[in-house]
């Protein structure tokens, strides 16, 4: 698998307490793209939970002095502290099912000394496709390719 560089050390502290508390959770959208060898850039790491209400989710958020914040009106559920500024909590993936149904499909991808799940690029493409936005339809041409390439790997 792709050498994972992209993620800095505070991203990697916090995935690290996420998976140490055993937190259910998956890496979505182009981050998890980017760590399957695609060649795409993000502002932001996209996290699916099964439940933001979960006491080890609170535990790994602890460890790095970091919170959750509840939406608020318009505002929508979001983590706070320098650890966890980059990551987005995803509540709804358009054009995939319920959360336990999709982890199922979750593949491992190794940070280092740790793995994490992430969204298979064909869900990625399936979601994205879904969404129809117009950022989502630039970068679909790039995940079909990648996905191309990781296939023709396999073989």
């Amino acid at each position: 698998m792709v050498k994972n560089l992209i993620f800095t050390g505070n991203e990697v502290r916090f995935l690290r307490e996420l998976v140490r508390n055993k937190v259910d959770f998956m890496i979505i959208g182009l981050s998890a793209a980017a760590l399957q060898g695609a060649p795409v850039v993000t502002q932001d790491i996209d996290l699916w939970f099964a439940d933001l209400a979960a006491p080890q989710l609170t535990k790994a958020l602890n460890k790095v002095k970091s919170i959750y914040v509840p939406p608020m009106g318009n505002n929508p559920p979001m983590f706070a502290g320098d650890d966890v500024k980059l990551f987005d909590i995803v509540t709804h993936v358009h054009g995939l099912g319920e959360y336990a149904q999709i982890k199922k499909q979750a593949i491992k991808i190794s940070l280092g000394d740790f793995k994490v799940p992430v969204l298979p690029l064909e869900l990625i493409i399936k979601s994205k496709q879904a969404a129809g936005r117009t950022k989502d339809k630039l970068v679909l041409p790039v995940l079909k390719d990648a996905l191309k390439a990781i296939k023709s790997e396999q073989h």
